[in-house]
């Protein structure tokens, strides 16, 4: 794209910063004036709860945004425009209220956005205005990493070595649009509103600001600053829930309020500089890089399993299933890991990457659920929810997915907790009715002494239920259901 233009809109969705925002940049260096929006789709809000971390990060990142923006052109009625409305319609009717020549964007890659964007260049096209979408979220997208036959990897390893060899400096390159910031326009007399509070958009305050995660543009940058310094560390302590190992950016990730540039840049030369910790990091990065690039190619995922052979696995239905979903998304499942960690994801919005594969897994195969059940659920919960990582991560525990752990890979939810959370110190944090057991018996309480119990005040089917199902005996269904898939009959492995 090398016209020049008049005027242009940038219509920004996943990538609420103005550091390093490349379709930013984009539209400043290619017209003269340039107009700022973000909407609030209600064809996304409509199927979100009403009161909804995501919708609150989102609203507390765009007033600073706005007041980026104007800070960054210098002109006091600057600014960010934002409507509440049906993006597909909203977007083409304020181009031509605003008379700009075109739109720019960051890509989004999920299905639905796919097709709003397709609406939104048509009606876009007809009324004479160009539609540019550039690249943003990811560092690698759709088919730039393909094997040597020239299709799209199916396995994690060759594809991170083939990414890492491609990675290149103009991959990473910082887009500055401070030099370009006073071409940033004076927003329209009626479009000079401040940003809409929730109730606004119909929707509830949460407990966002008491949980403190940080929001906007600087909480995403105060974060990064934070893990750095614990960075190289970052392989040692990454398994362990009580510890400060992650760098928690899911989020600002998820909404762009970091650039992934920026991270891969830092981790790279972390990892240049022999820390294992960064290499550890860069490699979650690519796996982030690596679902995208799976929706994309297959995009079938979002609806079915990756291995078709998968679809044909007999889950349990019927209220006895449904009793056991509702244990599990209530945290009642009688495993305190499993509990500790759906408290943590229904009080916070997060959860631990290891305790999303051990809830993830137990309610696969521990309970014989469809794994379907469970993405729907964290996508309703998560504040970092992203439809690509999400499946990934959920087809992965169905061993359904790519590069997926085999059927038979089976976790224990008991040695899981032992060996993550050796002295409960999670557990005790989000079930605090089992505080007063030992680090042994916290594990699993059921195997508890009488004694032992009654000295920690802990009444089972009182103060916690008994366990929902017999590991062992769970164990062996999960081998006779995935038999339909099975080619060989491996021993079953206990992690």
């Amino acid at each position: 794209m090398d016209q020049n233009f008049s005027t242009g809109l940038i219509w920004f969705r996943r990538d609420l910063r103005v550091r390093d925002n490349a379709a930013l940049h984009l539209a400043l260096s290619r017209c003269r004036q340039v107009h700022c929006v973000f909407i609030f789709d209600k064809a996304i809000l409509a199927g979100l709860p009403h009161a909804d971390r995501r919708v609150e990060f989102i609203r507390e990142s765009l007033v600073e945004l706005d007041a980026t923006l104007r800070q960054l052109s210098g002109k006091a009625d600057a600014g960010l425009i934002v409507r509440h409305a049906v993006a597909s319609n909203e977007l083409p009717r304020l181009a031509a209220h605003l008379k700009v020549q075109a739109v720019f964007a960051a890509r989004d890659y999920e299905p639905q956005a796919l097709a709003r964007d397709d609406s939104v260049r048509e009606a876009l096209a007809q009324a004479g205005c160009a539609f540019f979408t550039c690249k943003d979220q990811v560092i690698f997208e759709g088919r730039d990493v393909l094997t040597q036959s020239g299709t799209p990897y199916g396995v994690f390893t060759p594809y991170k070595n083939n990414w890492l060899k491609r990675v290149a400096p103009e991959d990473l390159a910082h887009h500055d649009s401070a030099p370009l910031g006073q071409r940033l326009s004076e927003r329209p007399p009626g479009l000079q509103q401040p940003v809409p509070s929730l109730s606004d958009i119909g929707f509830a305050a949460t407990n966002l600001a008491s949980l403190k995660i940080p929001t906007g543009e600087r909480g995403g940058q105060a974060l990064f600053e934070a893990f750095f310094e614990r960075m190289d560390d970052y392989h040692a302590t990454r398994d362990f829930p009580a510890l400060k190992g992650p760098s928690y950016l899911g989020v600002h990730l998820r909404f762009g309020t970091v650039s992934i540039r920026q991270l891969v840049r830092i981790a790279l030369q972390r990892q240049a500089a022999g820390s294992a910790g960064a290499a550890v990091w860069l490699s979650e990065l690519v796996w982030r890089d690596f679902y995208f690039a799976i929706l994309a190619n297959f995009p079938q995922v979002a609806r079915q399993a990756f291995k078709p052979e998968y679809d044909a696995i007999s889950w349990e239905q019927g209220p006895h299933a449904d009793a056991l979903f509702a244990a599990w998304c209530e945290g009642q499942t009688g495993y305190p890991l499993v509990d500790a960690a759906m408290a943590q994801l229904n009080q916070t919005g997060y959860m631990h990457n290891r305790l999303r594969m051990v809830t993830g897994s137990f309610l696969v195969k521990d309970l014989g659920l469809d794994w379907r059940w469970g993405e729907r659920y964290f996508a309703e919960k998560l504040n970092d929810f992203d439809l690509s990582a999400n499946n990934g991560g959920w087809q992965w525990v169905a061993s359904s997915g790519c590069d997926a752990q085999p059927y038979f890979r089976i976790f224990n939810p008991v040695s899981q907790s032992e060996k993550f959370d050796p002295q409960g110190k999670f557990i005790r944090r989000y079930l605090p009715q089992l505080a007063k057991l030992s680090d042994q018996a916290i594990h699993a309480p059921w195997a508890a002494k009488p004694l032992d119990l009654h000295m920690a005040g802990v009444v089972l089917g009182r103060d916690y239920p008994h366990p929902i199902v017999a590991h062992d005996v769970a164990r062996a269904k999960t081998l006779q259901r995935y038999a339909v898939v099975k080619k060989s009959s491996p021993q079953t492995l206990q992690i």
